[in-house]
């Protein structure tokens, strides 16, 4: 038996499209960044308002066959799959089964399956009686109609809302962030009602018609000290009325207390909400900037260029820092840009980043990049260095692109005193101000291109003045006109916008 199961764990330990499966079903179920999780959380919504109307609807009316046949077999079974589902990808009982065989063969012992199949069940059963887990499995019951009351059960549905909901879950975590408050407040309120209750009881057990029993007392106690006062039970002994001062007091002062605390609790996550919505937004898009410190080269960047809000985000520690980008309008959020779980949030599988470090540190520009390309070998890196002796350090821990504004900016102080004119010619080329502007033409972009030479290009037909090709790392100023294109080389050319794409359109290019 224990050979069986060890082949069978193997078997599915080995198969890639088993892995890739339950990855695939993993993630969309729990990774929120996953742009198909939206419309499974919302189809899961759309049955359970639907389920609930008809619940409602069906006390008073009969309800049509098919419909009673939608409720009762597809929202069910949806559910019943989606139970399934989230207990088998909870954890892999094959990859147990892996690792006991392995620590048995290391170890020269013999191998027994038992062991990782009950820590694997064990484990399955800790999460089968999660809250979340027994709410879906409780959502299922209602299917059963010859046992009425499981009807009831549809009630169920509805608070499966709190792990599709986004906002109820929020509403959840502050209060779970402020349960100690809440507990103390909670036995504080339980003490004083059921001293009153008792006090009441003893004091007016014989003289009041309306409390006959200590449940009556409790009652009366629990009404007076919610405020709610229904008036169905009054005390009529002056002690009686004393105590009812009393818990009114402590009512009005409990009441006062717990809105405190909620609102206290929902003013500190306030901004946590927001950068939340803040990324969430961003998550959607398909290509986007990070963009690490709010410092005079990010401020210069933004204002250069009119990004849209969708395509780019800033993270910035400093409060002061935060605070003036808000002013500026800029989509911001207080984080350090060097911890794994803040990249982590946003969609590094689904999308295509490219991380901008521009603080002044470069200690922390480096341990930046090092936490980006940790994450994902496909983020695109731009990193900001104080020298050039910075560079291999940067090119060291997987920046794509470094950048040395410093040098740059003593390069051209010197081009502006020495030689001015080419200074104006430069910043014109640089900055866009005159017709003509430098653009990359990406030869993997062209099918077509790859394997020509460079003067079958005719690139001065097309009023293109060209400079050069980068490749493999390096920049080739004027190569010979017989070189032959590569499928990964960079074009860089000088001309207007209209001759670069009507060269585009001629080679079949993309943007």
């Amino acid at each position: 038996m224990n050979e069986l199961i060890l082949r069978f764990a193997q078997k599915l330990h080995e198969s890639t499209r088993y892995r890739d499966i339950k990855e695939a079903v993993r993630d969309l179920l729990t990774n929120q960044n996953n742009p198909r999780k939206r419309y499974l959380d919302l189809t899961i919504i759309f049955l359970i308002v639907t389920s609930v109307f008809i619940l409602v609807y069906e006390v008073k009316h009969p309800v049509p066959a098919w419909i009673d046949f939608y409720d009762i077999y597809i929202v069910s079974l949806i559910f019943a799959i989606e139970y399934l589902l989230r207990l088998w990808v909870y954890n892999d009982i094959s990859e147990e089964i892996i690792a006991a065989y392995h620590d048995a063969t290391f170890l020269d012992k013999p191998f027994s399956a038992a062991k990782p199949l009950k820590k694997a069940m064990k484990e399955k059963i800790n999460y089968m009686l999660t809250p979340s887990a027994i709410i879906d499995l409780l959502a299922i019951f209602p299917a059963y109609r010859p046992i009425r009351v499981l009807r009831v059960f549809v009630l169920f549905r509805v608070l499966k809302l709190l792990r599709y909901a986004k906002s109820m879950n929020q509403f959840v975590e502050v209060l779970a962030n402020k349960r100690f408050e809440l507990y103390t407040l909670l036995f504080l309120l339980a003490f004083i009602v059921i001293t009153a209750g008792i006090a009441i009881y003893v004091l007016e057990e014989k003289l009041n018609p309306n409390i006959d029993s200590l449940f009556d007392a409790l009652y009366w106690s629990l009404v007076t000290i919610s405020t709610v006062g229904f008036g169905d039970i009054s005390p009529v002994t002056t002690e009686g009325r004393s105590i009812s001062m009393i818990i009114i007091i402590s009512g009005i002062a409990m009441i006062s207390f717990a809105t405190s605390v909620i609102v206290s609790a929902f003013s500190e996550k306030l901004n946590e909400v927001k950068e939340s919505r803040t990324i969430d937004r961003i998550n959607k898009s398909k290509e986007f900037l990070i963009i690490c410190g709010y410092g005079q080269m990010a401020k210069m960047f933004l204002r250069k260029n009119d990004l849209p809000p969708n395509s780019y985000i800033i993270l910035e520690m400093d409060a002061e820092r935060v605070e003036a980008a808000r002013k500026e309008g800029y989509s911001v959020i207080q984080e350090n840009a060097s911890r794994t779980e803040v990249l982590k949030r946003f969609n590094v599988n689904h999308a295509k980043i490219t991380i901008l470090t521009l603080t002044a540190s470069d200690v922390e520009n480096i341990y930046i990049t090092l936490t980006a390309k940790s994450i994902s070998r496909k983020i695109q890196v731009i990193a900001r260095a104080s020298h050039h002796n910075m560079v291999k350090k940067f090119e060291h821990a997987g920046a794509d692109h470094v950048i040395l504004p410093n040098e740059v900016v003593n390069n051209m102080i010197h081009i502006a005193i020495t030689q001015p004119t080419m200074y104006k010619a430069l910043h014109a080329v640089l900055t866009g101000k005159d017709a003509a502007q430098i653009y990359e033409i990406h030869v993997n972009l062209y099918p077509a291109m790859v394997g020509k030479t460079v003067e079958s290009l005719s690139f001065s037909k097309y009023k293109l003045l060209f400079l050069g090709i980068h490749r493999n790392k390096e920049f080739i100023f004027n190569p010979p006109r017989t070189t032959i294109l590569e499928p990964n080389d960079v074009l860089l050319v000088i001309g207007r916008q209209i001759s670069l794409e009507h060269f585009r359109e001629k080679n079949r290019g993309v943007g």
